[in-house]
């Protein structure tokens, strides 16, 4: 029995050394079936996007703004797109952050070298492998760089399912995966929908220093780390006391919520070497930091994620973890711990 395309595409995504792979189909443009009123459609995604918005928790990101019915419907993104090809990479190392006194805290997924091209690159090749397979097809790779809300789809394909930290969660992986997607006009065959798992747990929004979950599966970006210390340009509006002393010694995103998961108990370390750490980004000195000129900042990370702060914005980041390097009577903070890895 010959194996269904939909088959030699996921083997083909395994041989690229994706972790994990799996099919969403976009609903019916007629009448749509009772298994589809049951999962998340374009107008629905629409609707919790709406809502966001309203709320401004997208905070000083005008552009989630712009054209939200193309970011909730694939298919005005790729016309004629009928299902979306979700893949993930585990990006975990078994390496701790060392959070001593004079140091900042740099979020796991900028560690090593830039996602973006890691998984673009092989994402790139697997949309060629597509083409291959189904000539008459058209597709379109995004890894973070497009239109699509990809949790949502990831969810929809099984990768995992959104936590309450607004993440997608992995039983396999945790909290541990980067996501990306081939948007494609041939009709594959779904996978089941990641179960939400998080049951009564709330560990992550407890654990947020700044309050950022608003309330289960929704973030105040205006109030999240990762937004303040890499969306946010400039040093303008600053930022009051207490938002500043939350984001403690951290220079570059959070992984807080991400953390304290429990399904992280389960994760093994990443079979990519990309993702490993270097001691600068493991143990990143705030004052060494400090001292760095542009041009040296521009070439140490040239192929890191850390380059998206722009060398003003890291250069920030570093002002507000040496005032927090203080109490406000003076005094030296306690010497954080190392991180909490649950395991």
């Amino acid at each position: 029995m010959s194996e269904s395309l939909t088959a030699q595409i996921k083997r083909a995504a395994r041989d690229l050394r994706f972790d994990i792979v799996g099919i969403s189909a976009l609903p019916s443009r007629t009448v749509p079936t009772p298994e589809q009123e049951e999962r998340p459609s374009p107008n629905r995604l629409l609707d919790r996007l709406h809502a966001w918005l309203r709320h401004g928790f997208h905070a000083s990101m005008a552009w989630m703004t712009r054209d939200p019915e193309r970011r909730a419907d694939p298919a005005r993104v790729l016309p004629g797109c009928r299902s979306v090809i979700s893949v993930g990479m585990n990006y975990y190392t078994d390496q701790r952050a060392d959070e001593r006194q004079g140091n900042g805290r740099i979020a796991r997924y900028a560690w090593g070298l830039d996602y973006h091209t890691i998984l673009g690159d092989r994402l790139a090749r697997l949309s060629e492998r597509v083409t291959m397979l189904a000539p008459d097809s058209r597709n379109r790779a995004y890894v973070d760089t497009g239109p699509v809300m990809e949790k949502a789809w990831a969810q929809q394909a099984g990768l995992g399912w959104i936590g309450k930290h607004s993440n997608l969660v992995s039983s396999e992986f945790g909290s541990w995966l980067l996501l990306g997607e081939i948007l494609t006009t041939l009709e594959l065959e779904p996978d089941e929908p990641g179960t939400d798992l998080c049951g009564s747990c709330t560990l992550c929004i407890q654990a947020c220093p700044t309050g950022a979950i608003t309330e289960p599966y929704v973030v105040d970006a205006g109030r999240c780390i990762s937004y303040l210390t890499i969306e946010l340009r400039g040093s303008e509006p600053p930022l009051d006391e207490e938002l500043r002393r939350g984001v403690g010694n951290r220079i570059f995103g959070c992984d807080d919520c991400l953390d304290i998961c429990p399904y992280n108990l389960q994760a093994e370390p990443t079979r990519e070497p990309g993702f490993q750490s270097t001691l600068l980004t493991r143990s990143p000195s705030l004052l060494a930091l400090m001292e760095m000129q542009e041009p040296t900042f521009a070439a140490t990370f040239k192929q890191s994620p850390i380059k998206r702060a722009k060398y003003a914005g890291l250069q920030r980041n570093l002002s507000w973890a040496l005032s927090n390097e203080t109490t406000p009577s003076g005094s030296p903070l306690p010497t954080p711990p190392p991180n909490t890895d649950p395991r």
